[in-house]
């Protein structure tokens, strides 16, 4: 019995020692796993297209950068390239991923109503990201105040067509037509130039922000109308473009001022060549940034108050600026947006040095 007693004994002590090394390995590597992937949170970014070069260049590794700072962050990003329905499925692949929070910048503002009640209907809240989604389901929104940028617009060009004399027409080029910033831009810029005196000759939406449609939209015009169009308001710089490239190849003279918005670096090079008048300057990097604070608040359970409201959501709205060939040293140059040798490359060194820009 003695014998028979120990050799129970050892077996059920080896046992127990090779089921508790067992147990011990499989906590270690199951525990080590479990505890990095709870670690990490997803955070969602869907922006809307890449013609606008913003987006690409500094929303999103602005966006990315700031997150990771605040904490052990995975950002699942997805372009739409301007396309809605693409941008639903990038959503519906965001939210099955498990994202804590979806930061969106809708194509069309109102067939992003149904990525927010997907989101709502998962517990995932939504910051609606420079474009207000049409939704009251949202759980903030950061942006610019985007009509006073159609204000800032109409302002700078009906000034500068009566300083020059010049106010026998111009034409509008609008942005996208399922862009709700679009119409706040073409509201505020209204505003302004209707009571201003100067005759609108023809009005266009671009659709899909497309430099494209503007330019052979312009074209068109300024065969139709010729020397009468004596300013051209362009909604952003993308269309601004567009509309540059149609009256460059008219052998426009003189030359109208065109307005613009974004300040793109090939917009700020065409202030100081003299072939776009103005652009409308957002910090991008303080929207980038302010939307990851709040991603990160929302993420980690807290709750947030904007500075106001729009449409019943908690909102910030930051500031516009005016940039014109006299203050590029004091705004995007201070600010690092741009470096003087990024905007005075060879083409444009002998306008950089004529404007001051060194």
């Amino acid at each position: 019995m003695t014998k028979v007693w120990r050799k129970t004994a050892i077996l059920a002590v080896l046992l127990m020692a090779t089921s508790g090394a067992l147990v011990a390995c499989s906590t270690s590597g199951g525990g080590g796993t479990s505890t990095s992937s709870s670690d990490v949170v997803k955070i969602g970014l869907l922006l809307p297209e890449s013609k606008t070069t913003r987006y690409e260049s500094f929303d999103r590794p602005l966006f990315e950068s700031k997150m990771k700072s605040l904490g052990n962050y995975e950002i699942v990003y997805a372009n739409a390239d301007q396309d809605a329905a693409k941008q639903l499925q990038q959503a519906e692949s965001a939210l099955t991923e498990g994202v804590a929070v979806l930061v969106l910048d809708p194509v069309d503002a109102a067939a992003a109503a149904s990525i927010v009640s997907s989101a709502k209907a998962q517990n995932v809240p939504v910051i609606s990201y420079d474009r207000l989604v049409t939704s009251t389901d949202l759980s903030y929104y950061i942006s610019f105040d985007n009509e006073q940028v159609g204000v800032l617009q109409g302002t700078a060009i009906v000034d500068k067509m009566k300083k020059d004399g010049t106010t026998a027409g111009m034409i509008m080029i609008n942005g996208s037509p399922t862009d709700g910033n679009a119409a706040l831009f073409k509201k505020g810029a209204h505003s302004v130039i209707d009571p201003s005196g100067i005759p609108i000759l023809a009005e266009y939406d671009t659709p899909d922000w497309s430099p494209d449609k503007a330019q052979e939209w312009a074209a068109g015009q300024i065969t139709q109308f010729g020397s009468k169009i004596e300013g051209v308001y362009a909604a952003n710089d993308g269309t601004a473009g567009g509309a540059i490239a149609a009256l460059k190849a008219a052998g426009t003279t003189p030359w109208p001022p065109v307005t613009g918005q974004d300040a793109e670096l090939a917009a700020i090079q065409a202030i100081v060549a003299g072939d776009q008048y103005m652009t409308v300057y957002k910090a991008i990097k303080a929207e980038a940034e302010k939307a990851a604070e709040v991603a990160h608040i929302l993420a980690t359970g807290g709750t947030i108050n904007g500075e106001t409201t729009v449409s019943g959501t908690p909102s910030t709205l930051l500031t516009p600026v005016v940039v014109t060939v006299d203050n590029i040293m004091d705004t995007v140059v201070k600010d690092g947006f741009y470096t003087v040798d990024q905007i005075c490359t060879p083409a444009y060194a002998d306008a950089c040095t004529a404007a001051g820009i060194q």
